[in-house]
């Protein structure tokens, strides 16, 4: 079950039109800029992630849909032993820099990531041997195993500095 499955609804509807518009007729880009800052905003109100292959196709500061060769330039750097591919937007000049790694894959698109594959929360309590579950928790044994101190409102033991001894000198080494 999906949250908000009406707003995700909205979000890709807001997308595929700003992309019909271009398409159409590639001079109304205002109209374009127009669904894609609807888009972020309800993604922003909402709280709502978009995937990053949606976000790196809109421009952060204008909004405007970053088609290639209508709205940017997109061009294949080599810098530091790296290849990048450059997306620079044309309605603001905004530039984005992406690694060309073919071997790299996002988070959201790693079997890691996908809810089908982790294991419930409820389910690994369950799984638990009944010895473990008896155990109690680690604080409740700490405070056991400290001493008790011999005068009942008194600094604790471990606090207490030897007589004799400051905490801001330095007694001479032997040798």
């Amino acid at each position: 079950m999906i949250k908000d499955k009406e707003a995700f609804q909205r979000l890709s509807f807001l997308y595929q039109a700003a992309h019909c518009v271009l398409a159409q007729n590639p001079e109304n880009q205002e109209l374009a800029r127009f669904y894609c800052h609807t888009q972020n905003s309800i993604s922003r109100r909402l709280v709502l992630r978009q995937d990053p292959s949606v976000k790196r196709t809109i421009c952060k500061t204008c909004f405007s849909l970053l088609v290639p060769g209508v709205s940017s330039t997109v061009r294949q750097r080599k810098r530091r032993n790296q290849q990048w591919t450059v997306v620079r937007c044309l309605n603001c000049g905004l530039t984005k820099h992406f690694l060309s790694n073919p071997d790299y894959k996002l988070w959201s698109e790693q079997p890691e990531a996908l809810l089908e594959n982790q294991t419930p929360a409820c389910k690994e309590a369950k799984d638990q041997t009944p010895s473990s579950a008896q155990q109690p928790p680690k604080t409740f044994q700490a405070e056991k195993t400290t001493a008790p101190s011999s005068e009942p409102h008194g600094p604790p033991a471990s606090k207490e500095t030897p007589v004799g001894k400051s905490k801001g000198k330095k007694e001479p080494s032997g040798r």
